[in-house]
């Protein structure tokens, strides 16, 4: 799919809020980029967020990679991608600090600076936000880079939200390398029956072996199609009926005993179908 132009006009602004950018919570929310509408060199992402149910537009590795985080966390209850900040506020910003507002070189249009994530918070019955910039650490040092952090920084300041800025050092690669091992499993296989999640977690909680045979197992027992149990599997890690150290990189080959498999209540299904 072309790329859309990526000029800024002040008709182009109008006609983005117009369409709701920016706007909405979970899964009606649009965020006011889209990987359409910058360039890229290729790392751009899209996945459906498991607490959205929504289209997420990610536009480099690394913030892929914190959603990935930020979807597994139970503290996080929604995730706003490319979420825009107030352009009228950070002018007034920008003059009060003596920095150049970003803007538009081929228009000279100021841009509506966005933050990359608007993160709404769950602590009990409390709720909370943060928001949080993703940028490569060999980046920090430019002049242009700290001028519009510096703007950003003052902003969420003035909005009494907490603000921080990720990079690819604070992300831990092992739980991100398992997750991404997990994110297309997050719903059943295509045609695949709900009731042999609870037969597989039976298998788990009382057999013994490694994992790996114990799933060659469970496809042969129910005539399956080789590689099913491996997807319930991966299913209901992502589900959290299973717990695993998400610290260590998943091993098919250990012991049943490295994981524990959590009680179910059949009464209220915890998966999603």
């Amino acid at each position: 799919m072309p790329k859309r132009q990526t000029g800024w006009t002040e008709k182009k602004i109008a006609r983005y809020y117009k369409e709701g950018r920016g706007q909405g919570e979970l899964g009606n929310y649009k965020p006011w980029l889209t990987i359409q509408d910058v360039p890229s060199n290729g790392r751009a992402h899209r996945d459906i967020g498991w607490k959205t149910k929504r289209e997420h537009h990610l536009l480099s590795d690394n913030e892929y990679n914190y959603f990935c985080l930020l979807d597994w966390s139970d503290d996080v209850i929604d995730i706003r991608e490319q979420f825009p900040i107030n352009r009228e506020i950070t002018l007034k910003i920008a003059e009060l600090m003596n920095i150049k507002h970003p803007h538009d070189s081929s228009t000279q249009t100021p841009i509506v600076m966005t933050t990359d994530f608007f993160i709404t918070l769950r602590h009990g019955s409390k709720f909370d936000y943060i928001a949080r910039t993703i940028k490569p650490e060999s980046e920090l040092n430019s002049s242009n880079v700290i001028g519009k952090f510096e703007i950003e920084r003052a902003y969420w300041e003035e909005q009494n939200i907490d603000w921080a800025i990720v990079t690819e050092k604070d992300l831990p690669k092992t739980i991100i390398d398992n997750l991404k091992w997990l994110r297309s499993s997050y719903k059943l296989p295509d045609a695949t029956d709900s009731n042999f999640v609870t037969i597989l977690l039976k298998k788990l909680s009382t057999g013994t072996g490694t994992i790996l045979n114990n799933l060659k197992e469970f496809d042969e027992q129910y005539h399956l199609e080789k590689g099913t149990a491996l997807a319930l599997y991966r299913h209901v890690i992502a589900n959290k009926l299973v717990k695993l150290e998400m610290t260590k990189k998943f091993d098919l080959t250990a012991e049943l005993s490295t994981i524990e498999v959590l009680p179910l209540n059949l009464k209220e299904k915890r998966w999603a179908t």
